[in-house]
């Protein structure tokens, strides 16, 4: 039990600090829209990664985490987070389409998984915030893939599921500019770059290791992990993921 709960409070932990400041002189439409789906990702993330400890509780079947109620909490949690501005989910403008999209694809991704949620005397279900997270997007991928792709990233060093390798404009970016000594601490990086060979506006969300994320990615570099991975050996405030959006352009 005691295994148990460490890991929930790991993964509600992880990655699940970073803020997304823009720039002032920033008035892209793209670049809104891609901080949005940035901020909807976390958010949703976020929820599961605060209900671990009651996903993993082998001594409860129906947890009440349906579809529906990780959808809201995630809208609340963006609300919050924009400040106290809802998403606008009605409309017909790009925006709206791709976040009506993606609440929808974090509302499915959570009721495909409820025999997972809701296993009884189980404890570790590896419903866990990235593994949420990857579902979401390929999801909202298979949706909305012509116009747009979200995707979570990190350096190539710290990759440990090969479908979340960076492509070689993000390895680029990530090695030349989020993880240079200059680059300031939570700016987004973003560009109109090709992707797949097709022109896109491209954004690159930073991530940072907190002190919950340490007992799975800190020190001794190498030691196992409660995951069964090998630690990176990261410290506080290091670059440890990146959520990659792309938005294409016709």
């Amino acid at each position: 039990m005691q295994r148990m709960k460490l890991f929930a409070i790991l993964l509600s932990g992880l990655l699940l600090g970073a803020s997304i400041p823009g720039y002032a002189d920033e008035n892209d439409s793209d670049y809104d829209i891609a901080i949005d789906l940035a901020t909807m990702l976390q958010s949703a993330r976020s929820v599961i990664g605060e209900n671990q400890e009651l996903i993993n509780n082998p001594a409860i079947g129906d947890k009440g985490l349906t579809g529906a109620v990780v959808q809201a909490r995630a809208i609340e949690k963006f609300t919050k987070a924009k400040g106290g501005v809802a998403p606008d989910l009605q409309s017909d403008d790009l925006k709206s389409r791709l976040l009506r999209a993606q609440v929808e694809a974090i509302s499915h991704v959570v009721q495909e998984n409820q025999d997972t949620i809701n296993q009884p005397d189980v404890a570790f279900k590896g419903f866990v915030p990235a593994v949420f997270a990857r579902l979401v997007n390929e999801e909202f991928k298979h949706k909305m893939g012509e116009e747009a792709e979200i995707k979570v990233t990190a350096p190539p060093e710290l990759i440990r599921n090969r479908k979340a390798r960076p492509d070689d404009w993000e390895i680029e970016a990530i090695r030349n500019d989020l993880s240079s000594p200059d680059w300031k601490t939570g700016a987004v990086f973003s560009a109109v770059a090709e992707k797949d060979g097709r022109p896109a506006f491209r954004v690159l969300v930073p991530e940072y290791y907190g002190e919950g994320c340490l007992a799975c990615h800190g020190s001794p570099k190498g030691e196992l992990d409660v995951t069964g991975y090998p630690k990176e050996g990261g410290k506080v405030g290091d670059l440890g993921g990146v959520i990659s959006v792309t938005l294409y352009r016709k």
